[in-house]
């Protein structure tokens, strides 16, 4: 015998839109709990817009549509989280478009070293035709990414022995980065010798030494207390990192279309929303974490740049994106080749 879930799912799949023409006719039949996970912490305000988003889904589908979310690894690393929303075992997934690029490469875009001078541009490419075109390119990958991106911030350089003020202090220097080639052809291009390490193991990587320093947003560091072992942080903003909502795309299809705009709609307004939380938050942690003993170094980001245009790290990661993604990235940020 054929469960009302299994017919809502073969009908999606099979009848393409007969649920966008009919909604009456699924709306309340069955319940559709789905598993939404990501890599930080639970109260960082990422995680408190998720749980919000997912309360008003919830309420919004009159209970049929019930999304758990996940946060701090609980389902795993990146790669573990990213082969489980492929398979459909996780239902979406939230991370960094420079993860998300190990699938697919233009999504790590947004991370090109040193290509966003301020958030303006920033909103104005992934808001704009550059997020639109990495939209489609996560189709080809059978993953739907929502129209919005959530805000992880410019990416500050923390050390647990000397500051970061030019290139050359990143000679030879044990970087933690995460597992994305983007990071470590940045780095390498640098100088430095990057470490790649899962997020949940860098805490304990810069207590032991495996690596002298992590790169990271303002209110990562803060939420997963890396200032612990870490108190020289520098104003590189060497990246803007955001994160991408993406879903497994029989996931979506299988809910009715009603419910479907609604999860979209939510998650995407509490992206805008959580912007707004982390600009504020930007604000206060700078003296919150110099109470806690980190001392802070402005950067001239010149210097850095021109290093890249010399090693040829532009070249190279144009050749990569592709002629139409990279000049959908200078039509905001400007010139970098």
């Amino acid at each position: 015998m054929i469960t009302n879930r299994r017919k809502l799912i073969i009908t999606g799949a099979s009848v393409a839109g007969a649920s966008i023409a009919f909604p009456s006719l699924v709306w309340g039949q069955a319940q559709f709990k789905m598993k939404c996970a990501n890599i930080v912490q639970a109260d960082h305000p990422l995680n408190v817009r998720l749980v919000e988003a997912s309360a008003k889904i919830k309420e919004k589908t009159n209970g049929q549509v019930d999304i758990t979310i996940f946060p701090s690894n609980q389902l795993g690393t990146d790669a573990d989280m990213l082969s489980q929303v492929r398979a459909g075992a996780i239902d979406i997934f939230v991370q960094s478009g420079l993860i998300l690029g190990t699938l697919v490469p233009v999504a790590g875009i947004n991370g090109i070293g040193f290509a966003f001078s301020d958030y303006s541009k920033v909103w104005q490419a992934m808001d704009g035709p550059l997020g639109k075109h990495i939209q489609e390119a996560f189709l080809k990958s059978n993953l739907i990414a929502f129209d919005k991106m959530w805000d992880n911030g410019f990416r500050s350089t923390l050390t647990t022995s000397k500051p970061i003020r030019t290139p050359d202090d990143l000679k030879g220097f044990k970087i933690r980065v995460p597992p994305s080639p983007l990071w470590t052809a940045l780095f390498k291009s640098l100088g430095a010798a990057p470490v790649s390490i899962p997020w949940g193991d860098t805490y304990s990587a810069l207590q032991t030494k495996m690596a002298d320093g992590i790169e990271n947003a303002l209110a990562t560091i803060y939420f997963s207390k890396m200032y612990e072992v870490s108190k020289n942080l520098s104003y590189t903003n060497h990246m803007w990192d955001g994160f991408w909502t993406v879903a497994n795309k029989k996931s979506m299809e299988a809910l009715p279309a009603s419910a479907r705009d609604i999860v979209v709609r939510e998650f995407n307004e509490a992206a805008v929303r959580q912007r707004v939380d982390v600009a504020k938050l930007n604000g206060e942690l700078a003296s919150t974490l110099a109470a806690k003993g980190v001392q802070f170094t402005n950067v001239d980001r010149a210097p850095f740049q021109e290093k890249l245009r010399q090693s040829g790290f532009y070249g190279e990661w144009k050749r990569r994106m592709g002629e139409e993604a990279w000049s959908l990235l200078e039509g905001t940020a400007g010139k970098l080749t």
